[in-house]
């Protein structure tokens, strides 16, 4: 897919199945005009080849508000003029955090009751999955 992209949007979860998803190989199918965002988490994409691909320009490019070593960001990708670099607040609406504060309170309460969360998550001990 990153060989016939010019932007590649990296929105994924994190964790072991997604851990440097984004390697070299795709950098380099992304090619010396591509463009690199990754929004999804640090470990989704090999910091150290995603630095080594801008230094050698292998990409034109990369928007990053997420890194393998948070709050670290890379003193190389600070360095470099090509990189736009953010914190992770994506979701900093008024909108958007008032209904993530009201999804903690309705998980909250689903558990209280002996419910299984409404946005359960694979760590979740103890209760079953679903409605």
């Amino acid at each position: 897919m990153a060989r016939d992209a010019d932007v590649l949007v990296v929105i994924t979860p994190g964790g072991a199945a997604t851990r440097n998803l984004v390697n070299a190989d795709v950098l380099e199918a992304l090619g010396p005009n591509g463009i690199l965002i990754n929004m999804s988490r640090g470990s989704v994409v090999d910091e150290p080849a995603l630095i080594k691909a801008l230094q050698e320009r292998k990409i034109l490019s990369a928007g990053l508000d997420v890194f393998a070593k948070e709050p670290h960001v890379p003193k190389e990708l600070i360095e470099m003029e090509h990189v736009v670099l953010f914190p992770h607040v994506g979701s900093a609406s008024i909108h958007t955090r008032r209904a993530m504060e009201q999804l903690v309170v309705d998980n909250l309460i689903a558990w209280a009751a002996g419910k299984s969360p409404i946005t359960p998550v694979p760590e979740t001990p103890g209760r079953p999955r679903g409605p």
